[in-house]
């Protein structure tokens, strides 16, 4: 009976063994030996104790806590596809001992740091990782990406292939946090990098890029039906599909600002003809209109000549050749006039010509007025729609009509002694006159103020 007892008790245990899993870890072997066994039992767990233990070393059948798991990703996340060819610090560093980082620099990082900074605890964490991507030193003092697992080339192809299972995500909170977002995405599907997307300040923007492990993934993912966080509802597509609305919508939006632009620029120079109009009504007594057999070369630069310490010019409306045109001084027009004739004893001529001078009151001032101000509009449009050119004229290309080693601009003509064809180097120019036209440079409207850019050019 106690024989018959002995053999059934064996068999039971031998039984046992041979059910114990072959993904059992090392604590759970070594408990085990400990427990009362027959002899044979022993002999034949022993046959197996090599295997375990290599098994065990390797990480296989043992199962991780919920902060190795934590440890394991971040590290392989710093020397993985995503990070390692972007940080510059890690790159520098693995540049110093053949790949290998001492984890007394790896416990600086940030996350790694708040997850652990014991050498034991995260060796150990690595050691059972099943994915092969880090390699532990002989001292357990310094980790690197193992050799057999190099960085992919950064080829088109191989960006192609990122983004081609990259997945927009908008909708998050904006004081979500990474570990929100990956507790989050634990159950979509495997996913290989998040991208918490931000503006220039560095706050979240509310949306992420979120790579998965191939497009068959991020395909089952986009397709779920109905996304939210938090009763919150999301807005989910591909990165590709993203980029390209994205795009649309930034030409559009260039399209309405520019038209904006115009707009307000139309409505700007209409307020200042109007305050200009409005201010030259109310001038009366600056106008002074001269005429007579003039010589064809008498320009602007000789009124500014005869009345530069007279009296302060604002406009002058005359074109070469002309036989009269009419003068806008700052001040009273009678005050200038007789002081330049008194500096030229009472003959107040233009280039040895004699000119009539005549100061302009009633409807006359009001009509000479009026035609002034059209001129400045004029010009006004001319300015404008020179800048509208863009690449044309001066410093670029050769304007519609113009000759080869001759520069055409509206105003004094400026004849060149070397006519031959020359580089943007070769053309000379006439610096304006400081005199010529002062009231023109007041009138120089600012340009529209150019628009902020955001990271990722603005917007979501």
């Amino acid at each position: 009976m106690g024989k018959t007892a002995k053999t059934t008790e064996g068999a039971n245990r031998d039984s046992l063994l041979g059910c114990w899993s072959m993904f059992h870890a090392a604590e759970e072997y070594k408990a085990a030996v400990s427990t009362q066994l027959t002899p044979s039992s022993v002999l034949r767990l022993a046959d197996h104790q090599d295997e375990l233990v290599k098994m065990a070393e390797n990480g296989d059948g043992e199962n991780m806590s919920l902060l190795e798991n934590k440890i394991c990703q971040q590290i392989e996340y710093y020397f993985g596809n995503h990070n390692l060819p972007r940080d510059k610090f890690l790159k520098e560093q693995i540049k110093l001992d053949d790949g290998w980082v001492p984890l007394e620099v790896m416990i600086k990082f940030n996350r790694l740091s708040h997850l652990s900074t014991d050498f034991s605890v995260i060796v150990e964490a690595l050691r059972k990782s099943k994915t092969g991507l880090m390699e532990i030193s002989e001292d357990k003092t310094k980790i690197r990406r193992s050799p057999n697992k190099p960085l992919p080339e950064l080829n088109d192809q191989y960006k192609a292939a990122i983004r081609n299972r990259s997945v927009y995500v908008k909708g998050f909170p904006l004081d979500a946090t990474l570990d929100d977002i990956k507790e989050w995405l634990e159950d979509k599907g495997p996913v290989e990098n998040i991208q918490m997307r931000r503006t220039l300040q560095k706050t979240f923007k509310g949306s992420i890029f979120a790579v998965f492990d191939s497009v068959e993934s991020a395909k089952k993912f986009t397709e779920i039906p109905n996304q939210k966080y938090k009763d919150a509802e999301l807005i989910i597509l591909f990165k590709e599909e993203y980029c390209t609305k994205k795009n649309e919508e930034r030409k559009q939006y260039k399209v309405e600002a520019k038209a904006r632009a115009k707009q307000e620029k139309e409505e700007k120079q209409k307020q200042a003809a109007d305050a200009e109009m409005k201010s030259l009504e109310e001038k009366t007594g600056c106008l002074l209109k001269f005429s007579g057999d003039l010589d064809d070369q008498t320009c602007r630069e000789d009124l500014h000549d005869v009345f530069s310490d007279h009296g302060e010019i604002k406009w002058i409306h005359f074109v070469r050749g002309a036989k009269e045109g009419i003068i806008l001084f700052k001040d009273i027009a009678k005050e200038a006039l007789e002081k330049a004739k008194a500096a030229h004893n009472g003959n107040l001529q233009l280039r040895n010509k004699d000119v009539t001078w005549e100061l302009l009151e009633g409807d006359a001032e009001k009509e000479a007025l009026k035609k002034l101000l059209e001129d400045q509009q004029e010009l006004l449009k001319q300015k404008t729609k020179g800048r509208k050119i863009k690449g044309k004229g001066r410093g670029g290309k050769t304007p519609q009509g113009a000759h080869k080693g001759k520069v055409q601009f509206q105003g004094k003509k400026i004849k060149f002694d070397n006519e031959e064809e020359g580089g943007e180097d070769d053309t000379k120019t006439e610096p304006p006159s400081p005199k010529k036209r002062p009231l023109e440079e007041m009138e120089k409207e600012e340009p529209a103020p150019k628009q902020l850019k955001t990271e990722n050019g603005g917007g979501d």
